[in-house]
C-alpha cells in the first residue's frame, strides 16, 4: 500500500482516550508538544481544545516533540499541509504527514483536516507511554466503499482553475471622503510539468476633502494590468519560464508599459523541500515598451528598451524560527547606468528559550526612474502622492523583541469577555 493511501485510510479514523485506571498514570508520563503553526487554517486555541490528551507548552524547547507546520498552495488554488513532528528527546523519532485542502475550504475546514492529521502523528509518540494504554483507534469506513482510491478522479476542467473577484471599502468623516474599489480574474492550471498563470487586475482611488474656507478637493488614480506566466520544469532543480505584462499606472505616470521576458531559475535544493527550505537563483532578459502620460524627466513620451535582471532568493523555515531574503539587481542592456539594486530580508527567529527576535528591512538604490515626469509637481500631487517623485534610494524596515517566561503550559482556554472590542470610551 503507498504511503499516500496509507495516510487517508487513517485520515478517516477517530481517537478517543477513555477515563480508565491509568488515568493518573497517564497524567503523570503526558506527552508535551509545542505546535509552530502560523499558516492559514492554525488555531491555537482550536488546536489546545480539540488536542486535550496532551500538555500543550509555550516554547519548544519544553516539548518533548515539536510539530512545525508549513504550507504551499496547490494547482487547484487549495492548500497543502507539511505537518513535521520533530522529536526532542534522546532517540525521539521524526516524521512527516501531509493533508490537502480544496480551495473552497473554510477556516474551519482547514483547522478539522490539521487537527486531524496531527492526532494521527502523536500515535507513535503517545504508544511508548502510559496514556498508550488508554488509546483507542476507531475506524470508520468510507461511505463509496467499492471506490478505488488509487484511481485517478477525471476532471472535466483538466486542472484549470478560474477565479473572479471583486472588493471595495470606503470610510468618511465631515471634512473628507475615501473610496477604493478592486476587481480580479484568473486562470491557473499547476501539473508537476507545467504551470501556467493568468491574471488580471484593476483598482481605483477616490479621495473627497473639504477644507475650512469651504472649497473643495478632489484627487482621482487608478491602475489596471495583466500578466502571464509559463514554467516548464526541467529537473527537480531547473526549471524554465516566460512572462508578459500589460499595465497602466497614473501614479506610474504609465499609460501603456509592456514588458515580454523568458527567464531560467536554479534551486540548490530539490523543489520538493521547497515548504522548509529554497535557495534560488533567477535570470531573466527581456524587452519593455512604455508609452507616458505626460513627458519625462528625459524628454520622453514613449520608449522601448531591453533589459535583465538577476535574483537571489531565500527562504527557510525551521524549528528555530523562519528566514525569508532576496537581493535583486537590474539594469538597461542599451544603457547600464539605468540600473537598481533591491534588498529585502524577514526574520523570525527563536534565540533561546522565550526569546524571540522579529525584523524585517529592505534597501534599494535606484537610478532607472525613466517614467518621472518632467514638470513641477503640485503641493498636492505630493501630499496625496500621485505622482512617483525621484529619488535614488528607498527603505523602510522594523524591529522587534519579546520575552516570555513562566509557567511552561498552554492547555487552558478560556474565551471569557474575548468578544467585547471595547474601543467606543475612546475613539480618535
Amino acid at each position: 500500500m503507498s504511503y499516500t493511501k496509507m495516510f487517508f485510510l487513517l485520515a478517516s479514523m477517530s481517537f478517543s482516550i477513555p477515563t480508565g485506571a491509568n488515568s493518573q498514570a497517564a497524567a503523570d508520563t503526558r506527552l508535551r508538544i509545542f505546535i509552530d503553526c502560523s499558516v492559514s487554517g492554525c488555531d491555537s486555541e482550536y488546536f489546545r481544545t480539540e488536542i486535550a490528551f496532551v500538555d500543550h507548552v509555550r516554547d519548544r524547547a519544553d516539548s518533548d516533540v515539536h510539530i512545525l507546520v508549513t504550507s504551499e498552495k496547490t494547482g487547484g488554488a487549495g492548500n497543502r499541509y507539511s505537518i513535521n513532528f520533530l522529536g526532542r528527546r534522546s532517540g525521539a523519532r521524526s516524521d512527516t504527514l501531509y493533508v490537502s485542502t480544496l480551495q473552497t475550504a473554510s477556516a474551519d475546514d482547514r483547522r478539522k483536516a490539521l487537527v486531524r492529521a496531527i492526532k494521527l502523528g502523536l500515535v507513535p509518540y503517545l504508544s511508548h507511554l502510559a496514556i498508550g494504554n488508554d488509546l483507542n483507534v476507531v475506524y470508520s469506513a468510507p461511505k463509496d466503499s467499492k471506490a478505488d482510491a488509487g484511481q485517478a478522479a477525471r476532471d472535466p476542467w483538466n486542472l484549470w482553475v478560474y477565479r473572479i473577484g471583486a472588493n471595495s471599502n470606503f470610510s468618511g468623516e465631515s471634512s473628507q471622503r475615501f473610496a477604493y474599489v478592486n476587481g480580479s480574474a484568473s486562470a491557473s492550471r499547476t501539473t508537476e510539468d507545467w504551470k501556467i498563470s493568468i491574471r488580471g487586475n484593476g483598482n481605483y482611488n477616490e479621495s473627497k476633502f473639504t477644507f475650512s474656507d469651504k472649497s473643495r478637493f478632489a484627487n482621482y488614480s487608478h491602475s489596471y494590468g495583466a500578466s502571464e506566466l509559463v514554467v516548464k520544469s526541467l529537473t527537480p532543480q531547473w526549471s524554465l519560464g516566460q512572462r508578459a505584462s500589460f499595465s497602466s499606472s497614473t501614479y506610474l505616470n504609465q499609460k501603456v508599459n509592456i514588458r515580454v521576458a523568458p527567464a531560467i531559475e536554479y534551486n540548490f535544493f530539490p523543489y520538493k523541500e521547497s515548504t522548509r527550505r529554497q535557495l534560488t537563483l533567477q535570470y531573466s532578459a527581456g524587452v519593455s515598451h512604455y508609452v507616458y502620460e505626460e513627458e519625462t524627466i528625459f524628454g520622453k513620451l514613449k520608449e522601448t528598451h531591453p533589459d535583465h535582471s538577476l535574483t537571489a532568493a531565500l527562504d527557510l523555515k525551521q524549528p528555530w524560527g523562519t528566514v525569508s531574503s532576496s537581493l535583486e539587481g537590474a539594469a538597461l542592456l542599451d544603457d547600464f547606468s539605468k540600473k537598481r539594486l533591491v534588498t529585502y530580508t524577514s526574520l523570525n527567529l527563536r534565540l533561546f528559550k522565550g526569546f524571540n527576535l522579529n525584523m524585517y528591512s529592505s534597501v534599494s538604490w535606484i537610478r532607472d526612474q525613466l517614467y518621472v515626469p518632467g514638470g513641477n509637481l503640485t503641493d498636492e500631487q505630493v501630499l496625496l502622492r500621485r505622482r512617483q517623485l525621484a529619488t535614488s534610494y528607498r527603505y523602510f524596515g522594523g524591529i522587534g523583541l519579546s520575552y516570555t517566561f513562566g509557567s511552561i503550559f498552554n492547555n487552558v482556554v478560556n474565551s471569557r469577555f474575548g468578544g467585547a472590542g471595547g474601543g467606543f470610551f475612546f475613539s480618535e
